[in-house]
């Protein structure tokens, strides 16, 4: 039963598979890469003068700190797509729990789910990576003088199990505790919560994520009083934490970022008014997409306002090489922000063609509806920007304090609107072109099915 189980629902819910196989292809691409330019630089037969001139570069030391982030970031996107896509078959679960099948018969099929989307985008991933993205790290690091040419580059299987534990593993466990509770439930409550969602964060959740942020700012200000490279050491660990703890109290931090937000926009017409009436109404769906889009800008905001704030005061923003690591990790971190927001945002536009079709029926014209998921967008990016921003801020402060004297950073105007024009044509594409698609038709068919 558990096999059709996961059948059914894996041809019910394509696109939400397939948006976690592509989430779990880019992260096992990506630690792939990482973990090979690591093993490269740090291989047997490196001569001595090359080695020395690596150490001294702190190629090893940027290499982990990438591997880690890249780590990181893969189990959370890869978490947050799977439990999206648990999620959205709650109602099909409830109904199967409802006919007789057991709790350990749903999460054998959930399981199963996350396999059959998650093993191959693991196999492919530490192909791509192998075989692509390494060598261009590999060969860039080369060219920007952090690596001696005569270092050969050298393809590692190493990176195998670590895709496989990063994908597969967090894919699955991802699955089964995402099902673990609500396969526990009694029929009639899944029945109940899968219509009207969970209303509470859970018993550990709330507290780990309040304790998450408040020890990050407890660091940041600790980080303030120290030596400038004590505070860039602790700088990371402080940004983790507060990712960490938005993560984990989602919707109830999410919520009262997003009303702020969508407050002025619901001014703006009956379909702004919709969307800011959506979006109050389902804090947990629309958290989902939020999370991702908070930990790139979170991330990018730090890393560049870093190298920017240091030219802007010195006329320097650092090494060549050091720049250029700290560019690219950035574009990685973006990728993977990219990749879970817009599977998020696809997902729930998908799953309500059977509420826009009504809305329809009842007199809403087609560009009535692609322009209230418009204003759905803009809220989403603008909570994501003001969130990410103020972690930012809060990260960056004991760093610019201790270095230049001062906790505000310098980011050009023209650099912040394109990091604003980028998360809103994110958000906008990855919520209009499924929206328009689930335009197409008639829509008395979609409300009939």
């Amino acid at each position: 039963m558990s096999t059709a189980l996961a059948q059914a629902a894996l041809k019910a819910h394509r696109p939400a598979f397939v948006g976690t196989a592509v989430a779990a292809l880019f992260a096992a691409t990506v630690v792939s890469a990482s973990t090979t330019v690591l093993t490269a630089t740090s291989a047997d037969g490196i001569t001595p003068a090359d080695r020395h001139d690596i150490t001294t570069n702190g190629v090893g030391d940027i290499a982990a700190v990438l591997l880690i982030g890249s780590v990181y970031m893969s189990i959370f996107v890869v978490v947050s797509t799977m439990g999206t896509a648990v999620a959205q078959q709650y109602r099909e679960l409830a109904l199967v729990r409802a006919i007789g099948a057991r709790p350990r018969q749903v999460r054998r099929a959930v399981a199963a789910q996350a396999l059959a989307a998650s093993v191959p985008a693991a196999l492919l991933g530490f192909a791509l990576g192998g075989t692509v993205l390494a060598p261009a790290w590999f060969h860039g690091m080369v060219d920007h003088g952090l690596v001696p040419a005569t270092v050969p580059f050298r393809f590692s299987w190493l990176a195998l199990p670590v895709c496989l534990a990063v994908a597969v593993v967090t894919c699955t466990a991802a699955a089964l505790l995402s099902s673990l509770r609500f396969s526990l439930l009694r029929p009639a409550r899944a029945l109940d919560e899968a219509a009207a969602g969970r209303r509470s964060l859970g018993l550990l959740r709330a507290p780990l994520g309040v304790l998450a942020v408040t020890g990050a700012a407890f660091l940041s200000v600790l980080l303030s009083r120290q030596p400038a490279d004590d505070a860039n050491s602790g700088a990371f660990l402080v940004l983790i934490l507060f990712c960490v703890g938005v993560g984990l109290l989602g919707p109830r931090l999410i919520g009262p970022a997003a009303r702020l937000v969508s407050a002025p926009v619901g001014r703006l017409g009956p379909s702004a008014r919709l969307a800011m009436l959506n979006v109050r109404s389902q804090p947990r769906r629309f958290a989902a997409a939020v999370l991702p889009l908070v930990l790139v800008v979170g991330f990018g905001v730090t890393k560049i306002a870093q190298h920017t704030t240091a030219e802007h005061v010195t006329g320097s923003a650092g090494s060549t090489g050091e720049v250029w690591l700290d560019y690219m990790g950035t574009s990685l971190y973006a990728g993977f922000a990219a990749i879970a927001s817009a599977n998020t945002l696809a997902m729930i536009a998908l799953e309500r063609r059977r509420d826009l079709a009504l809305l329809r029926v009842v007199g809403s014209q087609r560009r009535q509806i692609r322009a209230m998921a418009f204003w759905e967008a803009l809220v989403v990016a603008g909570t994501a920007l003001l969130l990410g921003s103020v972690i930012a801020l809060v990260t960056l402060a004991p760093i610019l304090n201790t270095t230049f004297g001062s906790p505000f950073p310098y980011v050009p105007g023209v650099l912040a609107a394109s990091i604003a024009s980028a998360t809103l044509a994110l958000t906008v594409t990855s919520t209009g072109v499924p929206v328009q698609a689930g335009l197409r038709g008639r829509a008395i068919d979609a409300v009939r099915g």
